[in-house]
């Protein structure tokens, strides 16, 4: 493959998939584009791997607003640098990169982007390694570091923990001492988090997960609890949490979150609850390569990356049908 240089100007076709308005998966559509020349402190990659998270859904619906349409969806993947614009000295034509975060616009085979947002891939990082896993990791680093420090003994609570996030935070909580508990929707998904490292996994289609915890903690309840779920699921995790522990709402894949209570979470539960947004914790540049860094050394460590599917760039639809419908295990990748 050839490079152009830093003095090239030309312009090339990438394959996009855009949205022009909020709706369902039917709304994401295939369309060629141009892509300029990058700008000032700019690069542009040609991208190799994907990445397809929850929050490419809340975009896709509306939850979470987008600037303007139409609007290419994605905020993750890896690639080659095919060029860069001026005063990009730290970057060149031909390194392998990776970025995660803000702004929109990864589901495309290339694009611009702010060299300050892209992040120089390892040898021994793998492309599709690095595509699953960046975000995924920078948000397990920022719950398990900042949102609640995580130490050996605690017991953590993961929501839907043989999903793409689910698997992660439960490998890195185990890390760092932790017994990780989490619910999941089958015997085959309990199975699949435990070969990751979950202590002990709770179906909570036919279980009722509070009383399954509070026995497994003896009554105690867990220090810290992740849900990524919402709804009637979050109110209920307040009753699996100990006395001055902690719940942590990272997402609402069962609907708008409604108002809570302050009564629920005192004086006689005295719990605390935490709301953190890892694209709020991407924008410090120092936190965003802070997590980046604690990522790469988690997979050299041991950290273990679940692709549970690999589709062409083209059924992006299909990727994301099946991400809401929680058919898959693991994280999808869109391959350019």
């Amino acid at each position: 493959m050839s490079f152009r240089s830093m003095s090239d100007t030309s312009s090339l076709q990438a394959t996009q998939i855009a949205i022009e308005q909020y709706g369902d998966a039917s709304t994401l559509r295939l369309r060629e584009a141009t892509v300029p020349a990058p700008e000032t402190g700019e690069v542009r990659i040609r991208q190799t791997a994907i990445g397809v998270n929850f929050v490419d859904i809340y975009h896709r619906t509306g939850v979470y607003h987008l600037q303007e349409f139409p609007a290419v969806l994605g905020v993750e993947a890896v690639g080659v640098i095919d060029a860069v614009g001026a005063g990009v000295e730290s970057l060149h034509p031909g390194q392998r990169v990776a970025y995660a975060g803000p702004p929109v616009g990864s589901y495309a085979s290339a694009r611009n982007i702010a060299a300050d947002r892209v992040l120089p891939l390892p040898d021994d990082i793998a492309d599709d390694t690095a595509a699953s896993m960046l975000l995924r990791g920078i948000t397990a680093h920022m719950l398990c570091s900042y949102v609640y420090p995580v130490k050996a003994g605690d017991t953590v609570l993961v929501h839907a923990a043989a999903g793409g996030l689910g698997l992660v935070v439960t490998q890195w909580a185990k890390a760092l001492g932790a017994r990780v508990i989490g619910t999941v929707g089958s015997a085959a998904k309990a199975e699949l988090a435990k070969e990751h490292g979950l202590d002990e996994a709770i179906l909570y289609r036919e279980e009722d997960f509070v009383a399954q915890i509070m026995a497994l903690t003896k009554g105690q309840g867990v220090d810290y609890a992740i849900d990524g779920i919402g709804g009637k699921t979050l109110i209920e995790t307040l009753g699996t949490v100990r006395p001055f522990g902690m719940v942590a709402s990272i997402g609402q894949v069962s609907g708008d979150l409604s108002p809570i209570d302050l009564s629920l979470l005192g004086p006689a539960r005295s719990i605390a609850i935490s709301r953190p947004s890892v694209f709020r914790f991407v924008a410090d540049p120092a936190r965003y390569r802070e997590g980046a860094m604690a990522t790469f050394q988690q997979l050299r460590s041991g950290l273990r990356a679940k692709v549970g599917a690999v589709l062409p760039l083209a059924q992006a639809v299909v990727a994301h049908r099946r991400l809401e419908t929680g058919e898959t295990t693991g994280s999808i990748l869109l391959r350019p």
